[in-house]
C-alpha cells in the first residue's frame, strides 16, 4: 500500500517556492513584454503558416475559421487555468509542475511525458513547414533544391501512407540545428532574437491580410461547410471538430510561456500577462488569416506545407513583389516557433531530471551560458530526426492530442487546487470556478475524441514507453519519494 501511495506524492506550494528561490541555477532575464512576445512567437506560426491549409483541405474546408474559433474557446478556458497556476508556482515545468502540486507524482509524470510529445513533435512539425517556405522562396529566386533532399520519405493524408520518393528533409533538420545552437548560448540572446522575429512576422501577416482581402473569390467559400464524405472527421460538422483538434496545436504558445517561469524576472506577476495577452492577440489573427486564405485558394488545393505561399502565387504578376516578403516573414516566424518549442522541451526535461524522474545529466547547466545544454542538445537531435523523416500531417495530429491532454489535466488541477490550497496567495484567480475549468476540460476532451483512432493508438504507444521509463527508472530515483522514505525511516527509528 505504501508503494501505491508513493505514486501520488505531492509537492506543496511551499516546497515549490523554496526550490524557485534557493535551487534556481537558470538566469532570470525575461520581462512581461518578453513573455508576451514569447507567447506570440510560438503561437503565431504553425497555425497560420502550416496547419491552416492541412486542416482546411482534409477536415473542415472554409469552415476551418470555425475550427479556430472552437479551439480558441477551449484555449481561453485552459489559458485562464494556466494563468492561475503560473501566478502561484514560479517553477519551469508548466503543466508537469502543476500536476505535481495537485495530483501527485504519477500523474505529473504522465503530463510531463505528454509535454515531451507535445514540444518534440511540435518543433518537428513547424520545422517541416519552415522547409516548405524555404523551398518556395528559393524557387522564386530560381534556386531549386532537389526534392529528394527537401521532403519527407513518406506522405500521410486521408488515404493513409505513401512513399514520396524523397530521402530526407534537410532544411527542416537545418533550422532545428540552428535554433538548438542559439538556445545553448543563452535565454537572453534567444529572447532578443525572438522579439525581433515576432515584430517581423506580425507585420507580414497584416500585410498578407491587407492585400489578400482584394483577391478573395467568395465562390471559394461555397459551400462554407462542405458535405461530410461519410467518414467521421472528413468535412461537415465532424470535420470542423476534427479540424479544431488539428489546429489546436497552433495555440500551444501560451503553454510554452509557462515553461520559462524560472527565467522570468517576476513570474508570479508577469506569467498571467504573458499567457493571456498573447492568446488574445493570436486568436484574432488566426481567424482573419484563415478566412483570407480559404477565400483566395480553394480548400481542396491547400494540403501543402506552405499554404500562404500558394495563396500569394495566385495574386498575379503585378503582386509578385509581395511573394518574397511574405515568404521571408513566414520563414522568420516559423523560426521563432521552433525556438520556443525547443526551449519548452528542454525545460521540461530539465525540471523532470531535477526531480529525479529522468537521468541526472538532463539537469546539468552549462558553466558559461547557464543553460540546460545537455537537455537542449538531446531535444534538438530528436526533433531533427522526426523533422527529417516524417510528414507534417502525422506530426500535427500527434502534437494536437498531446496538447489537448495537458490542457484537460491542468483544467481539472485548478479545481483540486482550490480545494487543497484555498488560502494560498494568488496574484491571478481563474473566474467562475468550477465552471470555467469544467468547460475547458470538456471542450478539450471533445476535440481529443474527434481525432483519428490511429492518433489515439500512437498516443497510447507513447504513454506505454513512458510507463516503462517511469517504473524502470523514475520511481526509483524520485527525490520526493526518497525524501518521504527517509522521513518515514526516521519516524520508525525514534518510535
Amino acid at each position: 500500500m505504501s508503494n501505491f501511495k508513493n505514486l501520488f506524492i505531492r509537492k506543496t506550494l511551499a516546497e515549490l517556492d523554496f526550490e524557485a528561490e534557493n535551487h534556481n541555477s537558470l538566469k532570470r532575464h525575461l520581462t512581461a513584454m518578453n513573455l508576451v512576445l514569447l507567447g506570440i512567437g510560438c503561437v503565431i506560426g504553425a497555425g497560420i503558416f502550416v496547419l491552416t491549409g492541412t486542416a482546411a483541405a482534409i477536415h473542415a474546408g472554409p469552415a476551418v475559421a470555425i475550427s479556430f474559433a472552437i479551439s480558441a474557446l477551449g484555449c481561453m478556458f485552459a489559458g485562464l487555468c494556466y494563468a492561475e497556476f503560473a501566478s502561484m508556482i514560479p517553477i519551469s515545468g508548466s503543466a508537469y509542475t502543476y500536476g505535481y502540486a495537485t495530483m501527485g507524482e504519477f500523474l505529473a509524470w504522465i503530463i510531463g511525458w505528454d509535454l515531451i510529445l507535445e514540444y518534440l513533435f511540435g518543433a518537428a512539425t513547424v520545422a517541416v513547414g519552415w522547409s516548405g517556405y524555404v523551398v518556395s522562396l528559393l524557387q522564386y529566386l530560381n534556386i531549386n533544391l532537389p526534392a529528394s533532399l527537401s521532403q519527407s520519405p513518406f506522405i500521410f493524408d486521408q488515404n493513409g501512407w505513401h512513399a514520396s520518393g524523397a530521402i530526407i528533409n534537410f532544411p527542416a533538420m537545418f533550422i532545428i540545428g540552428l535554433m538548438t545552437t542559439l538556445l545553448v548560448i543563452g535565454i537572453k540572446e534567444s529572447a532578443k532574437f525572438n522579439n525581433l522575429i515576432v515584430l517581423i512576422k506580425v507585420a507580414v501577416i497584416l500585410l498578407f491580410i491587407g492585400f489578400g482581402i482584394s483577391h478573395i473569390d467568395t465562390s471559394n467559400w461555397i459551400p462554407f461547410i462542405p458535405e461530410n464524405t461519410g467518414t467521421f472527421g472528413h468535412f461537415g460538422w465532424s470535420g470542423i471538430l476534427a479540424g479544431a483538434g488539428v489546429v489546436f496545436f497552433a495555440y500551444i504558445g501560451f503553454d510554452a510561456v509557462s515553461t520559462a517561469s524560472q527565467e522570468a524576472i517576476n513570474p508570479k506577476r508577469d506569467m498571467p500577462v504573458g499567457i493571456l495577452v498573447s492568446l488574445a492577440i493570436c486568436t484574432l489573427l488566426y481567424i482573419a488569416v484563415s478566412l483570407t486564405l480559404t477565400g483566395i485558394v480553394n480548400y481542396k488545393e491547400l494540403n501543402v506545407a506552405a499554404p500562404i505561399a500558394l495563396a500569394i502565387d495566385k495574386f498575379g504578376s503585378n503582386m509578385m513583389w509581395l511573394s518574397p516578403i511574405v515568404k521571408i516573414g513566414a520563414i522568420a516566424g516559423l523560426s521563432s516557433v521552433v525556438l520556443v518549442l525547443l526551449m519548452g522541451q528542454s525545460r521540461i526535461l530539465f525540471i523532470m531530471s531535477h526531480d529525479g524522474l529522468l537521468w541526472k545529466s538532463f539537469s546539468k547547466v552549462h558553466k558559461k551560458y547557464k543553460t540546460p545544454h545537455i537537455a537542449t542538445l538531446l531535444t534538438g537531435l530528436l526533433a531533427a530526426f522526426f523533422a527529417g523523416f516524417f510528414p507534417i500531417g502525422l506530426l500535427g495530429e500527434l502534437v494536437s492530442i498531446g496538447t489537448l491532454l495537458a490542457f484537460v489535466i491542468v483544467s481539472i488541477g485548478i479545481i483540486i487546487l482550490r480545494k487543497s490550497e484555498p488560502n494560498a496567495a494568488r496574484s491571478f484567480r481563474t473566474p467562475w470556478v468550477p465552471l470555467v475549468p469544467i468547460l475547458g476540460a470538456v471542450i478539450c476532451f471533445v476535440q481529443m475524441a474527434s481525432l483519428p483512432l490511429d492518433t489515439w493508438m500512437r498516443l497510447i504507444i507513447w504513454m506505454i514507453i513512458g510507463f516503462v521509463i517511469y517504473f524502470g527508472y523514475g520511481i526509483k530515483h524520485s527525490k520526493a519519494r526518497l525524501k518521504r522514505i527517509s522521513s518515514e525511516s526516521k519516524k520508525q527509528y525514534y518510535k
